[in-house]
């Protein structure tokens, strides 16, 4: 069966960085798009970053420009590479599958992914 685990949370002070993976097993994950999602204390989950098999990436406008989505299709892991942090990227990390390998053309609709992760935890301190 399809398994996300992440793995990489912790704790770290504002401006710093942290490296989210995401191991996948159970499907050929070459061939399904892959999603970060996070939710904060108090707030609605969000998109962070999603990206195709073929390597096209989207962002929330957020994290553009200090967060950088990869996968490597042979470890069939996704990662998350988060820079200059900021308390309000205070969350748990979600990782996600799409439903199918079609064509996404919008990666950060939840509603194109029904596998989740069961997340793990960043906390940014001022």
């Amino acid at each position: 069966q399809v398994q996300l685990v992440e793995s990489g949370g912790g704790s770290v002070q504002a401006g710093g960085s942290l490296r989210l993976s995401c191991a996948a097993s159970g499907y050929s994950f070459s061939l399904f798009s892959m999603a970060w999602f996070r939710q904060g204390p108090g707030k609605e989950r969000e998109a962070v970053a999603g990206i195709r098999p073929s390597g096209g990436i989207n962002y929330a406008d957020s994290v553009k420009g200090r967060f950088t989505i990869s996968r490597d299709n042979v470890k069939k892991t996704l990662y998350l590479r988060m820079s200059d942090l900021k308390p309000e990227d205070t969350a748990t990390y979600y990782c996600a599958r799409a439903r199918s390998s079609d064509w996404i053309d919008n990666l950060l609709l939840s509603s194109w992914y029904n596998y989740w992760g069961q997340g793990t935890q960043v906390a940014v301190s001022s």
